[in-house]
C-alpha cells in the first residue's frame, strides 16, 4: 500500500505557448479565442533547464514539457527531445513528462530514446460530450494516442477536465475511459473560466469534485498517482485536506499553462501544516 502521508509534486513548463489552431472551447492556447495570454514559440533550452532546476529545488518529482498545438511534427519532436536530453544531463531525479498532443508510436519511441519517461495526453471529457467542446479533432484520436503511449513502454499520464457543462453521466464515462487505459498517473482538472472562452462558467463545486476524486481512486486503484491539477486553487484553497482524504496524492506546484498558481513554498507549508510529507521518490509503494 502507498504511504498516504506522502504527496507527490509535479511542475509544468509551457515551452511553446498560445499557438494552437484547434478550437477546444476550454483552452486559452487556441488562437481562435484571442485570450489575453503570453504567446511565444520554442522557449530557449537554457531557460527550460534553469526552470527544471528550480522545480527540482521546490520538491517536484515530475516535470512536464508542454507544447501548444494538436500534436507533434518533426520540428516539435526534435525540440522536445533536445530539451529532455539537456535536462537529464544537468538535473538528476526528475521524471520527465512530455505533453505535446497527438503522437504516433514512432514519435513516442523517439522521445523515450531521448529521455522522456512519461507522456501526458488527457481525454478531457466523455466521448459523447467531446464534439460539444471541440470540432477540429476527435476524441478517438486522443484515446489512440494514449494507447500508443502504453504500447511503446512509456508511462501514461491521462486525465480530464470537469465542470465544462458536461452531465454527471459524462463524468462517469470519462473516468471509466481513463481507467480502461490503466494510466500510471491521472490529473484531475477543474475548469477555470476565462472571459475569452466560449465556455463561460464552471458547473462544478467542491462536493462534486470530491466525489470525482473518490471515484477515480476507486477505479484506478491504489498505485496510480492521482493528481489535483488545474482549478485546485479555485475549489480547494483552505480545504486541501478534503481532497487528500478523498484519494488524491499528488498536486501541481507553481504556475499552470496560462494561469498563475500558488508559490511553491505556500503549497509546501500547507502540506506540512496538514501533516503530509513531500514525496522524494516516484515509487508509490
Amino acid at each position: 500500500m502507498p504511504n498516504r502521508k506522502q504527496i507527490f509534486l509535479c511542475a509544468i513548463n509551457n515551452i511553446l505557448s498560445g499557438t494552437c489552431q484547434e478550437d477546444c472551447k476550454f483552452c486559452t492556447q487556441s488562437v481562435r479565442y484571442h485570450a489575453d495570454i503570453e504567446r511565444y514559440s520554442y522557449k530557449d533550452i537554457s531557460q527550460i533547464i534553469s526552470e527544471a532546476k528550480r522545480a527540482k529545488s521546490n520538491g517536484a518529482l515530475g516535470y512536464c514539457l508542454v507544447t501548444a498545438g494538436k500534436g507533434l511534427d518533426d520540428k516539435k519532436v526534435d525540440f522536445v527531445a533536445r530539451a529532455a536530453e539537456a535536462i537529464k544531463a544537468e538535473v538528476e531525479g526528475l521524471n520527465l513528462i512530455a505533453c505535446n498532443g497527438t503522437a504516433t508510436k514512432e514519435q513516442l519511441i523517439y522521445l523515450k530514446a531521448h529521455g522522456i519517461d512519461s507522456y501526458n495526453h488527457n481525454l478531457e471529457t466523455s466521448e459523447r460530450y467531446y464534439a460539444d467542446i471541440c470540432q477540429t479533432h476527435t476524441w478517438d484520436e486522443r484515446y489512440t494516442t494514449c494507447e500508443n503511449v502504453k504500447s511503446v513502454g512509456l508511462a501514461l499520464c491521462s486525465g480530464g477536465i470537469f465542470g465544462m457543462g458536461e452531465t454527471l453521466e459524462d463524468r462517469d464515462e470519462l473516468l471509466d475511459a481513463i481507467a480502461s487505459l490503466h494510466p500510471e498517473s491521472t490529473p484531475l482538472n477543474f475548469y477555470h473560466p476565462n472571459p475569452a472562452l466560449p465556455i463561460k462558467t464552471r458547473n462544478i463545486e467542491i462536493e462534486e469534485s470530491l466525489a470525482i476524486i473518490s471515484r477515480a481512486r476507486a477505479l484506478l486503484g491504489e498505485d496510480t498517482l492521482l493528481m489535483v491539477a488545474g482549478g485546485r486553487e479555485l475549489l480547494f484553497t483552505g480545504q486541501e485536506q478534503k481532497m487528500f482524504e478523498a484519494g488524491a496524492n499528488a498536486i501541481v506546484i507553481g504556475d499552470y499553462l496560462t494561469t498563475r498558481g500558488l508559490e511553491p513554498n505556500k503549497d509546501k507549508s500547507m502540506l506540512e501544516a496538514l501533516g503530509y510529507e513531500v514525496a522524494t521518490s516516484c515509487d508509490t509503494q
